[in-house]
């Protein structure tokens, strides 16, 4: 049975090293998966990048972006094994919602990576949700 994660740090705790090592590891088997990132986070291009050096292309979200519909398309064309998440504090409310529903109506496993709060030790508005949604914590 799928489940939605949340896996949160600091900054430069690994975070997305950690995702695209998840990815590798289901692409390594044959499995496809999807990679997201906010598209307010223009540091790399829209690629998710690790300071150790390792990068991939990922597909972008802003607040306008149906996740659930987005995914469900995808898997249409072709099967998706996971989703992957950076930045997943940008997340708005519904969007959490959207990927809750990727995992119970498509059983496709979510994984999130993102910051709990800011720097006034404050919670991002997509942490908060996921907290609140999300199947497992780490």
């Amino acid at each position: 049975m799928a489940k939605l994660y949340f896996y949160y740090s600091t900054m430069n705790a690994g975070k997305s090293t950690a995702l695209l090592q998840a990815s590798h590891n289901y692409e390594e088997r044959g499995m496809r998966t999807l990679l997201y990132t906010a598209q307010l986070d223009t540091r790399d291009g829209g690629r998710i990048r690790s300071r150790i050096g390792i990068e991939r292309e990922a597909r972008h979200f802003d607040p306008a972006v149906d996740l659930f519909r987005d995914i469900s398309a995808e898997h249409q064309r072709a099967a998706v094994a996971c989703v992957l998440v950076d930045e997943s504090q940008f997340l708005t409310q519904a969007q959490v919602r959207q990927l809750g529903g990727v995992v119970d109506e498509h059983n496709i496993p979510v994984l999130c990576y993102g910051l709990r709060t800011d720097f006034r030790g404050e919670l991002f508005p997509g942490s908060a949700q996921l907290l609140g949604w999300a199947d497992n914590l780490v």
